[in-house]
């Protein structure tokens, strides 16, 4: 009864309302857009396309989060992930160059001048992206039918066609930042990442019925990989959400024979600082090698290439395990500085109990860091490589992608994030919240991707 009459007190107020209809309008648009084939595609051309990425493991995850573009070759089949790397490389830039350091500091005017970077990058990139992209149709197609041979002119308009797709799923991310619910670019991947899950669970329940190929476990089975994935959903949740409290005594001031003053406050350290931001730099480094292969099929491939490119072996998830524990430790030492936190806490006469301001401070909440971002970044390594253990117990690869790694961290930062808006809305009309027990907390620090 208090869900219906949370679902009523969000339909009376009109701009939230308005807000999450704005929402399903352009995500819509979003979808109708990824059943939009490029020109000069057959649907036996599909076909041959939609073999391949099924049987290759890293295009899967690249489908994945083009929410099925990719191997429908439609005209948003790039995505937006031109656009976070574009992000990511402005946001290391701003880290090690005076310049772009300058325009951070310079408020809206040099977050203007940031986005304006951002939108170049991504159309270079695009650029880059898009020829490649097309070679792997035709590669794929070829081989398989004998067709889909561009000539120099389809494939620059075809490129211009991807990079327009692309970038017009940038201005719906912004129109629903502006004017919906939640991070627009952000809300894009997740709808992305939740088009695939219908088909992959009905596709894993059909696989568990007697008599169909892989019914190893029968419906049993199944009903024990939905409560593992409920678990793992539950963890992903307190990673998102895991903090630690560290006291802050503000110094007493005292005036005449009166004391002001000495109210204990806490800083929140967050447990996995970083959020997604290590699992996309990491995986962003596991594609190179089949990046530079090219996206040819990789039977009968051996060696180097061979471990690099399959997402299921052991080589492939170890080195992805220690780049992201290596990750994390990188992107919290540049985004949490203890220094510019001591110097802050000195300059408002507030102090640590029992540790002294200035360098102690600072090496103080080093060290707390240290020791917390340590089982943060194992447990984000974990939760990255499950889904290669869910198919070593027989998951199908669609639906193991559910079981961690970028999708399910998104997933659930993203979700966490679009509840905190709206009960925040909810708040501020005097309704009571979306959960009983406390608010939502969303990702205060990290990546919004």
């Amino acid at each position: 009864m208090s869900f219906i009459q949370t679902i009523r007190n969000i339909w009376t107020i009109e701009e939230l309302r308005k807000r999450i209809l704005v929402t399903l309008l352009l995500v819509l648009v979003y979808r109708l857009g990824c059943y939009v084939v490029l020109p000069g595609i057959s649907p036996e051309d599909l076909d041959a396309l939609s073999k391949f990425t099924n049987k290759s493991g890293l295009m899967q995850l690249l489908d994945m989060f083009s929410g099925g573009a990719f191997s429908q070759a439609s005209i948003f089949a790039l995505g937006i992930m031109p656009y976070i790397t574009a992000s990511i490389v402005i946001q290391l830039l701003g880290m090690v160059l005076p310049s772009f350091q300058k325009m951070q500091r310079e408020g809206e005017s040099g977050r203007q001048k940031l986005s304006q970077y951002t939108r170049y990058l991504t159309v270079l990139i695009l650029v880059l992206q898009g020829p490649a992209y097309l070679a792997n149709i035709q590669y794929q197609v070829s081989a398989a039918t004998g067709g889909a041979t561009f000539g120099g002119w389809t494939l620059a308009y075809l490129t211009v066609i991807l990079a327009a797709g692309s970038m017009f799923i940038m201005w719906l991310g912004e129109r629903i930042t502006d004017r919906g619910i939640g991070n627009g670019i952000s809300f894009i991947i997740l709808v992305g990442i939740i088009a695939r899950l219908p088909g992959a669970l009905f596709y894993e329940f059909t696989s568990r019925l007697p008599g169909s190929t892989g019914s190893q476990g029968g419906l049993i089975m199944f009903v024990v990989e939905i409560i593992l994935l409920f678990a793992v959903t539950v963890g992903a949740v307190l990673l998102v959400q895991g903090t630690r409290k560290v006291p802050v005594q503000y110094a007493k001031r005292i005036v005449g024979n009166r004391q002001y003053g000495g109210a204990r406050q806490y800083i929140p350290l967050k447990v996995n600082a970083a959020g997604v931001m290590p699992i996309i730099f990491a995986q962003a480094i596991m594609f190179i090698p089949i990046t530079l292969a090219g996206f040819g099929s990789s039977e009968g491939s051996s060696g180097f290439y061979a471990a690099f490119s399959d997402i299921n072996g052991f080589w492939y998830n170890l080195v992805y395990f220690i780049l992201i524990v290596a990750f994390t430790y990188f992107y919290t030492a540049i985004t949490v500085r203890p220094t510019q936190m001591a110097e802050d806490m000195k300059r408002n006469n507030g102090f640590i109990p029992g540790v002294k301001p200035g360098k102690k401070t600072a090496d103080y909440l080093d060290s707390i860091m240290s020791r917390i971002t340590l089982p943060g970044s194992l447990f984000l390594g974990i939760v990255a490589i499950l889904p290669a253990f869910a198919r070593f117990f027989g998951i199908s690869q669609n639906f193991a992608q559910f079981f961690g790694g970028t999708s399910l961290l998104i997933l659930v930062g993203v979700v966490l994030d679009t509840l905190q808006q709206i009960e925040s809305h909810l708040m501020m009309h005097h309704y009571d919240g979306l959960m009983k027990d406390g608010k939502i907390k969303g990702r205060t620090t990290g990546s919004a991707y």
